[in-house]
């Protein structure tokens, strides 16, 4: 099936059109809450790091606790659940901010809430496609989400400047919360259409999770590379976040040159998906980790030796594209090759572990600067993107997995092997 026939899909169109407002949201939240804090009386930058740590660390912190309850129970119902808890936890902020009234305690909690919502709803949406699309779509399926994903962000951030410029960060919060709302509707009305994830057993949360991870590291290829994503988020987070804006800042004229640089690897995306939906490798993993290291150090060795801006944005191009094409090579790969019952605790497990380093990027940029200057800084994190990447090829499962054209999901080969026992009894 083609990407054009799975629009016609009506369950996989529902599943884009919910995550589509979803993604809107949740991308448009964060810009709102900043904005929305930092103009209301007493909000200053260390009270907006605090709300929006008490968003971040409960995300992670439960994460795993969402991929044990994706995989127990119907995932479109736990995404309705991590929905409607972040859609009552943005209103609230939003009318606290309205208010005026700004304690900062009860902005923490709905901060929380909101992550702990954000980390039920993730896992569920990583496990619930294979279980609406056959193993053979699964590749032009994440296309399409893959493109979708990509709009939505772009509209997202786009969509929160031009509300909080016209009506501040507390409405544009409650309109947040109102799009998750509509967005938990297509999810739940496939409940009648998506079976459970696997065999609900009687088992301990400890026992799930410990089963969950047996899962995930029984499999070289999915640690290694995830272990390669945490080490890239850490040298991607400090070039991105701190070293690229303060080496435009001082040698390329400011925000605006660099705003062009990050703009590119949007482009970039939606480019890497049309890619994908022609190539179809079958040693998924390889291509995947030989694309990031052909595209994603780059830019920052660019910058680092002074090169044009032009190459620079033009490098960013294909950085955005190999970032695009990872992803839909990646769920895919994961989807066919985990078994469904266990596809949630398993994608909890791939969410935490490649965005562990992150923080931790992003608090040493600053020191990488002092020591190195910023152009030793910024070559510094794209030679660790080249490294990691290629050091992760010493794997022969990363270098030899493969998803053959018709090869079926693990739940597609049980219900295949349940109806032949059916005839031949």
């Amino acid at each position: 099936m083609a990407e054009k026939d799975l629009l016609k899909d009506r369950p996989f169109l529902m599943l884009l059109l919910g995550r589509f407002l979803a993604i809107m949201a949740s991308v448009a939240a964060p810009s709102a809450v900043a904005f929305g804090v930092l103009a209301s009386p007493g909000g200053t930058p260390t009270r907006l790091s605090i709300v929006m740590a008490c968003e971040s660390v409960p995300m992670l912190a439960f994460m795993l606790a969402g991929g044990v309850v994706a995989d127990r129970y119907r995932r479109n119902r736990v995404i309705v659940v991590g929905l409607a808890l972040s859609a009552s936890s943005f209103t609230m902020i939003g009318i606290i901010l309205v208010s005026g009234w700004l304690p900062w305690w009860a902005s923490g909690i709905c901060a929380a809430a909101a992550g702990i919502g954000l980390s039920i709803m993730n896992p569920a949406l990583a496990g619930i496609v294979p279980q609406l699309v056959a193993a053979k779509d699964l590749h032009a399926a994440n296309n399409l989400i893959g493109l979708v994903r990509n709009t939505a962000r772009i509209l997202g951030v786009m969509v929160a400047g031009v509300l909080v410029a016209a009506v501040g960060g507390g409405r544009t919060l409650i309109a947040c919360g109102a799009a998750f709302v509509i967005a938990a509707v297509p999810f739940a009305l496939l409940s009648i259409r998506v079976p459970r994830g696997g065999p609900r057993e009687a088992n301990s949360f400890v026992r799930d999770l410990r089963d969950g991870w047996k899962e995930f590291t029984k499999r070289e290829w999915l640690w290694v590379v995830v272990l390669q994503s945490s080490l890239h988020f850490m040298a991607y987070e400090a070039a991105v976040g701190v070293i690229g804006p303060a080496l435009a800042n001082a040698e390329l004229g400011g925000a605006k040159p660099w705003s062009w640089i990050v703009a590119c690897e949007s482009a970039g995306m939606f480019a890497g998906v049309l890619v994908a939906m022609k190539w179809k490798p079958r040693r998924t993993i390889l291509a995947g980790v030989l694309a990031t290291a052909l595209t994603m150090p780059t830019p920052f060795i660019l910058l680092g030796v002074g090169a044009p801006v032009v190459m620079v944005m033009g490098a960013m191009v294909l950085n955005g594209m190999g970032m695009s094409m990872i992803a839909v090579l990646w769920a895919t790969t994961v989807q066919v090759k985990v078994p469904s019952h266990a596809l949630s605790r398993v994608s909890a497990y791939d969410a935490l572990g490649s965005n562990l380093m992150a923080p931790a990027g992003l608090l040493l940029a600053g020191p990488a600067i002092a020591v190195l200057g910023t152009r030793g800084a910024i070559l510094a994190s794209g030679g660790m993107l080249l490294v990691v990447t290629l050091f992760s090829l010493l794997s022969r499962d990363v270098r030899v997995v493969r998803v053959e054209p018709n090869e079926k999901t693990e739940q597609e080969v049980r219900a295949t092997v349940s109806v032949d026992a059916e005839r031949d009894d």
